[in-house]
């Protein structure tokens, strides 16, 4: 089955990229949770603005994503949160909280889709989230969760 992916998938590809992938995959995952959409001749078009608008917000060069590399890494991003009494979240922390805690920190600005975060984040207390800012460069982000 032929897509074109629509958002970041890892292991599979970029937004804007033509996969080949099983059907089953395609039909029952990427394609219902809009990670992908089927592919056509006339899907070129798209093909070419999801590309324009990931070169858009992409970091362009190595050398400017080492230097956000290097403000993100040097500074703890405090976030204020709604805790419970034993240090537990209401919910948890996403990373569109992460991308307003870094920007109010005054951070540099990321892509809330380049934020990984391992295990979802429930409790008070430091944590660490990846940033991939380019292909080959990734910042390491502390968090100081605290409660409102």
């Amino acid at each position: 089955m032929k897509l074109i992916l629509t958002q970041e998938v890892p292991g599979l590809g970029a937004p804007g990229d033509v996969v080949e992938v099983k059907g089953g995959y395609g039909r029952n995952y990427l394609v219902p949770q809009g990670y992908a959409i089927a592919w056509t001749r006339g899907g070129e078009k798209q093909i070419t603005s999801i590309r324009q608008a990931r070169t858009a917000r992409e970091i362009a060069d190595e050398d400017t994503a080492s230097d956000v590399k290097a403000r993100l890494e040097a500074t703890t991003v405090p976030l204020t949160v709604r805790a419970g009494a034993g240090g537990r979240l209401f919910g948890s922390v996403s990373p569109s909280d992460i991308v307003a805690a870094v920007a109010a920190a005054g951070g540099p600005e990321v892509d809330k889709r380049k934020i990984e975060v391992g295990s979802p984040i429930k409790t008070v207390g430091v944590h660490e989230v990846t940033v991939r800012l380019h292909a080959d460069v990734s910042a390491t982000v502390r968090l100081d969760v605290v409660p409102a």
